[in-house]
């Protein structure tokens, strides 16, 4: 099975590599994006018996290593 684990920052935390990008982006001339958000995307191939089993591995170590759950929020696809 295939597991992609998407990790951004919760809303209420200051995300510098967004507003970074939102003003790179504005001196380019693009003045109609805002509120950037940027995030970690990992892609990982797991071996489980089914989705559930699937799930419950990847939501394992996703709180325990992908993801500081204190500042970032994240969702999990199984395929």
């Amino acid at each position: 099975m295939r597991a992609i684990v998407y990790i951004r920052l919760k809303t209420e935390v200051l995300d510098p590599q967004g507003q970074a990008i939102e003003s790179a982006l504005k001196n380019l001339g693009e003045n109609n994006i805002n509120n950037i958000r940027q995030g970690k995307l990992i892609e990982m191939d797991i071996e489980a018996k089914n989705i559930q089993e699937a799930e419950e591995k990847i939501e394992k170590i996703t709180k325990s290593l992908l993801a500081n759950t204190v500042i970032e929020e994240y969702s999990i696809e199984i395929s």
